[in-house]
């Protein structure tokens, strides 16, 4: 049964009538830690697949790229109209009198406001023929180019990545290549110093024989023919001393006996058990004695050359047989090897 009352007068403010309690008041809310209810309980993100790259650029980059195409994609979608009850809607405050945003409105503004059109949120690297395509294939491009230029970082980084390879391999090859070539100089130094030292060793070798063979040509032996029969230093009752004092040559009788250097005569004739003997003085004060010949053919004070005659090989004095007792002493009088002095002066004996 219609009612013939007419129908209340819509509220001019928030009242008790309209929400069903005491009138409110609206007044800036400020939200702040003790005013807003902490959240509770245990929060798991999904770890996301599907999207993981060779490097962080790469996946900045697909992030970056998904989230323009949402953008791009959102704008293609038409407004969507909210409506409030008119109890609501007729209580608003007025915008101007928003604190803030009143300064921002103008009469004209609010009478000249121009229709809303779905522009994009962003035309940052969007070219104009891109832009005509429309906001969705706005977006695919913003996304591709994106991703190429994650690419093309990525590209970079492999690029310097190799180069570092390349100068590390070259580094490494040029530390070997050194390397070599600092033991092949160690070679051929140690080469070449061998090679230095035998060349050394020869000159002084070959220096050495040209000495012996000049002594040779001054200096010779005391007979030819012979064959010792007795050494320096032997022991025998044969010998006054004990010992042999010198070199037995034993040879035939009457064979000549030669001066083994230039020299003076200094004794020739008759020395007990040495039978006839001749002493020849060489410039350096070294003696040289010849016992048991059987003539001497030099006399004393006489001046004698490498290789003179100075007597004949016999048997005088206290002999076993035929031969040339050899003596050589030192300018003190001491007696020697004949055989090693020969030697020193290049003579094979």
């Amino acid at each position: 049964m219609a009612s013939n009352q007419p129908a209340p007068e819509a509220p001019s403010s928030l009242s008790a009538d309209a929400f069903g309690g005491p009138e409110r008041t609206w007044e800036e809310w400020n939200p702040t830690a003790e005013s807003v209810r902490p959240v509770r309980g245990k929060h798991r993100v999904a770890k996301q697949r599907g999207l993981a790259r060779s490097s962080t650029v790469l996946g900045v980059g697909v992030i970056a790229a998904v989230g323009a195409g949402g953008m791009a994609t959102a704008q293609s979608k038409p407004p969507v109209s909210i409506s409030l009850p008119d109890s609501i809607a007729d209580n608003l405050p007025d915008a101007k009198s928003l604190p803030g945003v009143g300064a921002f409105m103008s009469d004209e503004a609010e009478a000249e406001a121009a229709p809303v059109t779905a522009a994009p949120l962003t035309t940052a690297g969007i070219t104009t023929a891109e832009a005509e395509e429309g906001t969705t294939g706005a977006g695919e491009a913003l996304r591709a180019r994106i991703l190429q230029q994650a690419e093309q970082q990525q590209a970079d980084a492999d690029a310097e990545a190799k180069a570092a390879e390349e100068r590390a391999a070259a580094e490494k090859a040029a530390a070997e290549a050194k390397k070599q070539q600092d033991e092949a100089e160690a070679k051929a130094r140690a080469k070449a110093a061998a090679e230095k030292k035998a060349a050394e060793e020869a000159a002084a070798k070959k220096a050495e024989e040209e000495r012996l063979a000049k002594l040779r040509a001054s200096y010779t032996l005391p007979a030819s023919g012979y064959t010792i029969t007795s050494t320096y230093g032997q022991s025998g009752a044969m010998w006054s001393s004990g010992q042999h004092t010198g070199t037995d040559f034993a040879g035939a009788a009457g064979s000549p006996l030669k001066a083994v250097h230039s020299g003076t005569i200094t004794s020739a004739g008759w020395s007990g058990s040495y039978g006839y003997r001749t002493v020849l003085q060489l410039e350096d004060g070294t003696e040289i004695w010849y016992a048991h010949q059987s003539s001497i053919d030099v006399s004393v004070g006489q001046k004698v050359s490498t290789g003179d005659t100075i007597g004949r090989m016999g048997a005088t004095g206290n002999v076993t047989g035929v031969h040339l007792h050899l003596e050589v002493r030192t300018p003190g009088g001491s007696a020697m090897d004949p055989i090693a002095w020969l030697n020193s002066k290049g003579l094979t004996v």
